[in-house]
């Protein structure tokens, strides 16, 4: 009996597979499209304006099959060290003459994939109201890195609080003032702790971004301010060996459209100008 049900079993077996190869196989089942099409972009920001920026934009970039991760950052040293180390793909902080000034000092090599914003400088005080209130030896804060300083001084310059050498440049220094008609004291201190020193200095110059994260409003708060002609535009920077990339191209296309324009204008009320 054994004998016969394994004689059973075989020609069953046999059948089976006979009619699997005459049949025709099924089509193998399609891979998700997003699965390998998606586009991971890495970009260091600073919190406000610039990560607020591009979490905005992060639906759209998805919709065109870019994931965007943001990382963020609170000085203007590091964005640059990670992105040089390819620990990021992009960054969005800076302005041209620090980006500049930066890879000319640490040897590195960056470009500008795009101009997105201005953040005017502005001069804030917790002891006055008013420039006319600056007494003989006040003391200012101001940014501690070069361009920033620089900058700095030439707000002041421009408002008639002192005078710069007429050679003085963007990376200005106290070396290049040659009028300091009430003598004031300056202060070099890192950006982002500038708005904790307005209870120990007269007044201090601070960039926006940090202003914003203080709660301060540029536009109602600032004693003096940049115009929004300042050729101090934030840009989104990048390698040279990823300029070209099509995430990069997509990511400033998209930076750089009305829908952005719209949402500068509205969420920041003039404290942040769109450069586009």
């Amino acid at each position: 009996m054994k004998k016969i049900l394994s004689t059973v079993l075989l020609l069953t077996l046999t059948a089976a597979l006979l009619f699997t190869g005459c049949a025709k196989a099924p089509a193998p089942a399609p891979v998700a499209a997003d699965a390998d099409d998606t586009l991971i972009l890495k970009i260091g920001a600073t919190p406000v304006p610039h990560a607020e920026i591009l979490n905005f934009i992060k639906p759209q970039l998805e919709a065109q099959g870019i994931e965007l991760e943001i990382v963020e950052f609170t000085d203007y040293v590091n964005p640059n060290l990670a992105l040089n180390s390819k620990d990021l793909d992009a960054n969005f902080f800076q302005h041209v003459p620090y980006m500049e000034a930066f890879s000319r000092e640490q040897k590195m090599e960056f470009v500008s994939a795009g101009k997105v914003h201005v953040e005017p400088l502005g001069l804030y005080s917790k002891k006055i109201s008013t420039l006319e209130d600056l007494r003989e030896g006040s003391l200012i804060a101001i940014p501690n890195d070069p361009t920033n300083g620089g900058r700095a001084l030439i707000l002041l310059d421009t408002e008639g609080l002192i005078k710069l050498k007429p050679d003085a440049g963007l990376e200005a220094t106290e070396r290049d003032i040659v009028e300091n008609p009430r003598n004031l004291k300056f202060k070099a201190i890192d950006a982002a702790q500038l708005p904790r020193t307005l209870e120990d200095v007269d007044a201090a110059v601070i960039n926006t971004n940090y202003a914003l994260e203080a709660k301060l409003n540029p536009s109602a708060d600032a004693l003096i301010i940049e115009g929004s002609e300042s050729p101090y535009a934030n840009i989104v920077t990048v390698r040279p060996d990823n300029k070209d990339s099509e995430a990069i191209l997509k990511l400033i296309e998209v930076l750089q459209s009305e829908e952005v324009k719209q949402f500068i204008l509205d969420k920041y009320e003039g404290a942040v100008v769109s450069a586009f």
